[in-house]
C-alpha cells in the first residue's frame, strides 16, 4: 500500500481572519497549529486522528480548486518520483513546513490531491 490514511482535508479561504472566526467562534474548533505564510496561513484543527484545516496561499483559491485532501505516504519521496515519471501535472513542487512535507499535484478532473508526510514526531 502506498498510502497510510487521509491525513487531513482543507477548505481554502478568501479571508482567513473571516474563516478563523466562523471555524473558531461559532463551531468552536480549536486550532492545533497556526502556520502563518507570506501571503496567508495554514490553521489546523485536530480531529480524532486526523485534521482539518483552512489555508489561505498564492494559487490555492476556492471558486478555482475547492476542498482538497491529503494522503499519508509511505514513502514521500518514491511517491513523488513515481507522478513525475508519470508526468503528472505539480500545482505546487514538494516543500517543508514545520511538521511535514507535502506537494500539490492535479488528478485527470483537475483536482487538487496532497501528497503528504509527517516528519517523525508529529501525529
Amino acid at each position: 500500500m502506498n498510502f497510510t490514511e487521509v491525513s487531513f482535508t482543507c477548505y481554502p479561504a478568501t479571508d482567513l481572519a473571516a474563516s478563523r472566526a466562523f471555524y473558531e467562534g461559532i463551531l468552536g474548533l480549536t486550532p492545533t497549529m497556526n502556520h502563518p505564510t507570506e501571503d496567508g496561513g495554514w490553521i489546523e484543527y485536530e480531529l480524532g486522528p486526523h485534521a482539518f484545516s483552512i489555508g489561505k496561499m498564492e494559487g490555492f483559491l476556492p471558486s478555482a480548486n475547492g476542498p482538497s485532501a491529503a494522503l499519508e505516504a509511505v514513502d514521500f519521496d518514491a511517491m513523488i518520483d513515481t507522478l513525475k515519471k508519470a508526468e503528472v501535472k505539480f500545482q505546487m513542487e514538494p516543500f517543508d513546513t514545520p511538521v511535514c512535507r507535502m506537494a500539490m499535484v492535479y488528478d485527470p478532473a483537475g483536482n487538487i490531491l496532497i501528497i503528504h508526510k509527517r516528519k517523525p514526531g508529529h501525529h
